[in-house]
């Protein structure tokens, strides 16, 4: 056999191997589907925080302390000192979820302060794993863990303290 006809039977074959199939003109737009979204809606989400407060991610601004907890956000009435006359009372909302939280990541305001052994204690008893960060890094780790659908909870202060009104 010559050279040349070696050479186009080759050529022959590669483009046999990397053929394409012709697109198909449809009438209506394509529609995308999220593969990895379940029945449950997303949780809700921060987009920022600010001095004047949380930002969540609709654009509504909470002033004082929140958790997030179960794809909703409460207000927190807390203490303004941090861990000055904290106690269990201001946990308690964590014994009625079901199920409970894997992870609960506290936010500490501007800068990240342990809380007194009683109240990891007390989280721990309840097997609640707790993350304590700054207010800015614990917002965005619970929008992470929230979006790949881990039960996480989230316990926020505002870096300036705010009475809580009701």
């Amino acid at each position: 056999m010559s050279t040349f006809i070696i050479h186009r039977f080759r050529s022959s074959l590669l483009r046999r191997a990397l053929h394409t199939t012709a697109i198909r003109h449809v009438d209506r737009p394509t529609v995308f589907t999220n593969m990895l979204a379940g029945d449950i809606p997303p949780p809700v989400q921060v987009n920022s925080i600010t001095s004047a407060g949380i930002q969540l991610a609709d654009g509504l601004i909470l002033p004082s302390a929140c958790i997030f907890l179960d794809g909703k956000v409460f207000l927190w009435n807390v203490p303004s000192h941090l861990w000055d006359g904290w106690g269990r009372e201001h946990l308690s909302v964590f014994e009625t979820a079901v199920p409970k939280p894997e992870i609960l990541v506290f936010g500490t305001g501007r800068r990240m302060e342990l809380p007194p052994p009683s109240i990891r204690g007390y989280l721990k008893e309840m097997g609640i794993q707790l993350d304590i960060m700054d207010t800015r890094n614990a917002c965005s780790t619970y929008n992470l863990l929230a979006e790949e659908g881990r039960r996480v909870a989230a316990a926020l202060l505002p870096y300036t303290p705010r009475p809580w009104r009701s």
